[in-house]
C-alpha cells in the first residue's frame, strides 16, 4: 500500500522534529564547563614568605602574587581560596598535576620539565640567573683569573634550593659541578658564610635581596650575575583547563597592561616594603 502525500509529510515533520531534539540534546552535553567550578578558585600558594611576591602563611595579602591571585579570581567573579600546604615550588606543581589546585601562583619559574606537566601563563616577571659565590673560596678557585673565565666550567660545590627551577637548571648550566640541595635559602647562606660551598644558584633578585637585607655579606661572599640565562616567573594552570589558562593570559594582557617586571623594579618595591 502507497502512503499518502499527508501522512509523509507528518513523518517527515515527526522526523525532522526527532533531528532538531538531537542536536540540542547534544549541544547540552557539550556544554562547556565553567572555568571555575564551586564559585572559587584554588589557589597554590608556598607555605614560606617570599617578599615582595608573597607573604608568609597567614602573614597578610599584600604581594604582587597575591595581588595577581585576587585580581583573576575577581574578574572571573569567584572567590579565591589559597591552599599554603606546598613545601617546595614542585609541590605547587604537584598540586595542579593532581587536580587539588587551579592555579599556582607563587615566583614560580618556567621550566621544559614542568612544562610536559602543567600549562602556564605568559612571564609577569622576568629575571637573570645569578651566583652566591663564597669570597674566599671564589678566589682559590679563579686564582687570579677573572670568574666570567671559569665560570661555566666551575666543578666545585654548587648550593640549590630542593624542589626549585635551580635545581633542574643546575645539571645542564653547570655539568660539572657537585650540586648539594638544601631545604631552604637560609641554609644555603649558610653553607656559604661557613665556606662548605663554593657557590650558591638562583635568581639575581634573590641575590641582591640578600644583600640588600644583611649587608654584611659583601664581605664574606660576592654575587654574579648570569647576564645570558634568564628566569622567567609565570603562573601555573591545571593542565585540564586551558580556558583558564588563556583566562589569566588575558588578564595578564588586559588588566595588568602587559606588564613584565624585572629585578629592579622588584627589588625597588621590596625595599619600599621594608620601610613601610
Amino acid at each position: 500500500m502507497s502512503l499518502t502525500r499527508r501522512t509523509l509529510l507528518a513523518a517527515g515533520g515527526g522526523g525532522l522534529l526527532i533531528a532538531q531534539a538531537q542536536p540540542a540534546s547534544a549541544q547540552a552535553d557539550s556544554a562547556p564547563s565553567p572555568i571555575a567550578a564551586n564559585n572559587a578558585l584554588r589557589i597554590a600558594m608556598p607555605a614560606f614568605a617570599s617578599d615582595p611576591f608573597f607573604p608568609a602563611d597567614g602573614a597578610g595579602d599584600k604581594g604582587i602574587d597575591m595581588e595577581l591571585a585576587r585580581g583573576i579570581a575577581a574578574e572571573l567573579g569567584v572567590e579565591p581560596v589559597f591552599d599554603r600546604s606546598a613545601a617546595t615550588f614542585d609541590g605547587m606543581v604537584k598540586q595542579l598535576m593532581s587536580g587539588q589546585a587551579d592555579i599556582a601562583i607563587g615566583k614560580l619559574s618556567r621550566t621544559l620539565q614542568r612544562g610536559r606537566s602543567i600549562l602556564y601563563s605568559r612571564p609577569y616577571a622576568m629575571l637573570h640567573q645569578g651566583l652566591l659565590a663564597n669570597r674566599l673560596n671564589l678566589a682559590r678557585i679563579t686564582q687570579g683569573k677573572p670568574p666570567e673565565q671559569i665560570i661555566r666550567d666551575f666543578s666545585g660545590d654548587l648550593g640549590v634550593i630542593e624542589g626549585s627551577s635551580f635545581a633542574t637548571y643546575a645539571a645542564t648550566t653547570f655539568p660539572h659541578a657537585q650540586v648539594r640541595r638544601f631545604a631552604g635559602w637560609n641554609t644555603v647562606v649558610d653553607a656559604i658564610r661557613n665556606g662548605t660551598i663554593d657557590m650558591a644558584y638562583r635568581d639575581d633578585f634573590e641575590i641582591k635581596k640578600l644583600m640588600v637585607d644583611d649587608p654584611s655579606m659583601t664581605v664574606v661572599a660576592r654575587s654574579i650575575t648570569l647576564t645570558d640565562k634568564v628566569d622567567t616567573i609565570a603562573i601555573g594552570v591545571r593542565p585540564d583547563n586551558p580556558h583558564l589558562a588563556a583566562f589569566v593570559d588575558l588578564y595578564l594582557d588586559l588588566a595588568r597592561g602587559q606588564q613584565v617586571l624585572n629585578t629592579d623594579e622588584i627589588i625597588a618595591r621590596y625595599r619600599l616594603g621594608s620601610k613601610a
